[in-house]
């Protein structure tokens, strides 16, 4: 069967992946409702159409943060991408180089920030950070990932402490022996380590808005914050001089309950008023999903788990382009 949209992907990824990698892949915290929402809520925006516009020039570039992209999808921050290629990030930073757009590096990947920097040399990538106890293990990928020639540091903030992912539990979750949280090879002991590959209760859960200038300290690397609902950490986020927001809820992966990334997208665009730039994650399957979020203020949407289907087709750069374009992009300019 031929591959045209996303939703082609998905399908073969949960047949051709093992149970619990699926199941991790596409998890989300306790009853599921905010992941599920996330794609629902799309469904509940309609359009209002133009006619008579003259489409005859399409130009799909965008710019993040100075950078120009071929077009505002980008590909969001997911961890172990080893379990659905074997190349692993390497392989999506090589496809997101190829297709000239962002790609948001986990800090729980299974490749280390400079070998997927020389996988993809001429690529544009932010590196996501989570705070860990150890504060000198988070300064230290900070200064790798700044020297490995990251353009951005994202700070995930709405993960305190892991959410309750029922699968996962279900499962018993746990990392293949052969495979590790490549950043932090060597630092922790083996026996140590949990399902997600590292101690648990390793990430601080003290972290607050002071820590955005402790990361201000170390880096001169534009500072995104991810994780932002509402219209006054928004503000909050402006105050202490970010440069950018992405409206998410971790995919549904954290707090069960929460709004769809889309429906706090206008209260949050209203509060800024472009003085930082708003992106968002979460429920993007179509290209007219991507034009929904731009047309309701987002600069740019970034898409996880759909990328990790893509890998675990088992594509290379040059189908990756087939594969990015089963969004239909064009039509995002029409709004």
């Amino acid at each position: 069967m031929p591959m045209i949209c996303l939703s082609d992907f998905e399908a073969y990824a949960k047949k051709h992946l093992p149970k619990t990698t699926w199941e991790f892949f596409a998890g989300g915290a306790d009853e599921c409702c905010t992941r599920d929402d996330n794609l629902l809520a799309y469904k509940r925006i309609r359009f209002r159409p133009r006619v008579l516009r003259d489409m005859s020039v399409i130009d799909t570039r965008t710019i993040l943060l100075g950078t120009e992209i071929s077009f505002p999808v980008g590909i969001a921050p997911t961890g172990f991408h080893q379990l659905a290629c074997s190349d692993g990030e390497k392989s999506t930073a090589r496809a997101a180089e190829a297709m000239n757009t962002c790609y948001i590096t986990s800090t729980y990947s299974t490749c280390t920030v400079e070998e997927i920097a020389a996988a993809a040399p001429n690529g544009f990538r932010w590196f996501q950070l989570y705070i860990h106890r150890n504060r000198a293990l988070s300064e230290g990928l900070v200064r790798r990932a700044e020297a490995a020639g990251f353009q951005g540091l994202v700070l995930t903030a709405d993960l305190p402490y892991v959410g309750k992912r029922r699968d996962d539990i279900r499962n018993n979750f746990q990392l293949p022996p052969h495979m590790t949280v490549k950043n932090f090879e060597g630092v922790f002991e083996e026996e140590s380590c949990s399902e997600y590959g590292l101690p648990p209760n390793s990430i601080d859960p003290s972290i607050n808005w002071n820590d955005i200038y402790w990361l201000q300290s170390l880096t001169r690397l534009p500072i995104i914050v991810k994780g932002i609902l509402t219209k006054e950490d928004a503000d909050l986020a402006m105050r202490h001089g970010v440069q950018g927001i992405i409206v998410s809820n971790h995919g549904g992966r954290q707090l069960d309950g929460g709004p769809a990334t889309i429906d706090s997208l206008i209260e949050i665009v209203d509060t800024v008023q472009d003085r930082v730039e708003v992106y968002l994650d979460g429920g993007i399957r179509t290209g007219s999903d991507v034009l929904k979020a731009l047309a309701l203020g987002a600069k740019c949407v970034f898409i996880g788990r759909p990328a990790l289907w893509g890998l675990t087709y088992k594509v290379n750069e040059e189908t990756w382009g087939l594969y990015m374009h089963s969004f239909s992009y064009a039509q995002t300019l029409g709004y």
